[in-house]
């Protein structure tokens, strides 16, 4: 059976950028400028886009395009010895991060629907933690399902299930085609709409205004590249399993300039939106920008529909605003089915429809952990461990995999042949030293400030039994797998080079 082939290039970007493109995009990046320096926030990671999000990028594309293989089976052409890699990443990517962020897509989605009434009432925080989650105490205290957000839930999968079901032209293409509009589209309006507000302009000041002295704080560098890392799907295995669905002439570097500008075009547009309400917010209590802003969940599930009570117009707003979250989400989650639906399918020659549905299920039934009283704090923990730790090191093996054992030069010569803009020995370097380097020095600080204090104030026991023993059954999985035989015939087959 032929591989599958994206119909278009833009079809290819479309999906990666979809893939890219997602929650924290709209409140992340935001938060981050703001608490470090506002518009002087740009220099690090215009830094870090540049040093390392595209070098990264460029080496995913190409050595899926190359290999014409999804992650696993890349590194397995490259070394048997690696196969497990691939494996790992897929696996924590498929049953770690796309089983709690589905159940993010849920919250939004019910938001959504409560927008309309302005259901969360006069006192959102009250209503978020206490009523919406009924968060307990404890990791320990699981608690009951919550049924609205479990209702949300199964409607997100059955999304995910529909799209991906329907295979890389006639579903994941299809769908962002009509998902990345849409969401530029929403995304104007919300902006627009955000800088009618009165006190607008205050927010937008606090966003751009430059304060340079931020740029001594370490963190700041070390949260920038994070932040690149991760808005681009990089270590996922995702663009490597897009990148092996192009045709074999592909211009690899162009698409890989387009989609991380446009990604990260999107976050700073998308801050616009954030910090003009955030302005509104400060403006209509009478206080300092910093004490409405906090992270994340806090903003966009407290301090957003607080505020979105007192405008004029405001159940309209939010309604917008939680489905650009719906949106953003559903075109990442498919991505990450994809990547492991197309491992699978590299190595075990299995139905593809049939797998997909199999998945779907268990990833359903996986997530529901997620929707109980205690789901917040697993999240929380899972996202923890599984971003900081397990991402990480798939970027730096990911580097030494390919930039030692592989041979980079005729993995560059592959890709200049086919790309517009070429590539030179910078890039070797970048990929070989840099950015590994960078990596490590983000997991050693992790390290350093897990081993004095314990993450987020959790005990011990909760953050070994769910976040460190979550990462090791994932890389079990991966040792297993890799040791399977390949029931296809993919294992043997080289790549496009010369």
């Amino acid at each position: 059976m032929a591989r599958e082939q994206w119909k278009s290039q833009f079809g290819f970007l479309l999906a990666a950028v979809g893939s890219a493109i997602g929650l924290g995009n709209i409140w992340r990046f935001s938060y981050l400028a703001y608490e470090h320096g506002g518009g002087a926030f740009l220099i690090p990671y215009l830094a870090a886009l540049l040093t390392a999000g595209i070098p990264l990028l460029i080496l995913e594309y190409g050595i899926g395009h190359e290999r014409v293989a999804s992650a696993p089976l890349a590194y397995a052409k490259i070394s048997k010895r690696w196969e497990w890699l691939g494996w790992w990443a897929v696996l924590f990517v498929m049953f770690g991060i796309v089983l709690y962020y589905s159940v993010v897509i849920a919250w939004c989605l019910d938001y959504f629907v409560l927008a309309f009434s302005l259901g969360w009432g006069d006192d959102p925080n009250a209503f978020f933690f206490e009523q919406f989650l009924q968060v307990s105490k404890s990791p320990a205290e699981v608690g009951e399902i919550r049924t609205p957000i479990l209702a949300a839930l199964a409607v997100v999968w059955l999304i995910n299930w529909a799209i991906v079901y329907r295979g890389v032209q006639r579903g994941i293409e299809l769908a962002n085609k009509v998902l990345m509009p849409t969401l530029l589209l929403l995304i104007l309006a919300l902006v627009a709409w955000s800088l009618t507000l009165e006190g607008a302009g205050r927010g937008i000041a606090a966003y751009l205004t430059p304060d340079f002295s931020r740029l001594s704080d370490p963190k700041v560098w070390i949260d920038a590249y994070s932040q690149i890392f991760f808005t681009l799907s990089l270590g996922f295995g995702i663009m490597i399993a897009y990148a092996s669905y192009l045709p074999r002439k592909a211009d690899i570097t162009r698409n890989a300039l387009l989609t991380a500008f446009i990604n990260s075009g999107f976050s700073l547009f998308a801050g616009f939106a954030v910090f003009a309400v955030l302005g509104f917010m400060a403006n209509s209590q009478g206080v300092a920008i910093s004490e409405v802003a906090s992270e994340s969940i806090g903003l966009a599930f407290v301090a957003y529909p607080r505020e979105v009570s007192l405008m004029p117009g405001g159940n309209l707003f939010g309604a917008l605003f939680f489905l650009c979250l719906v949106v953003a989400g559903l075109s990442s989650a498919i991505s990450i089915i994809e990547a492991f639906v197309a491992a699978m399918v590299d190595k075990f020659g299995v139905d593809r429809q049939k797998l997909v549905t199999f998945i779907c299920v268990l990833g359903f039934l996986g997530s529901i952990v997620f929707t109980t009283r205690a789901g917040l704090l697993w999240l929380d923990i899972v996202d923890h461990f599984v971003t900081h730790y397990g991402l990480v090191s798939v970027g730096i093996l990911e580097c030494f995999v390919v930039g030692w054992l592989f041979n980079l030069p005729k993995l560059r010569r592959h890709i200049n042949r086919v790309s517009s803009v070429q590539l030179g020995g910078w890039w070797d370097f970048l990929v070989k030293i840099f950015v590994p380097l960078v990596l490590a020095v983000i997991l050693a600080g992790d390290l350093v400030n897990e081993l004095q204090k314990p993450y987020g104030g959790y005990s011990w026991t909760s953050l070994i039994l769910i976040g460190r023993d979550w990462l090791l059954l994932t890389l079990a999985g991966a040792f297993i797998l890799a040791c399977r035989p390949w029931r296809t015939g993919s294992r043997e087959e080289g790549g496009r080079s010369d």
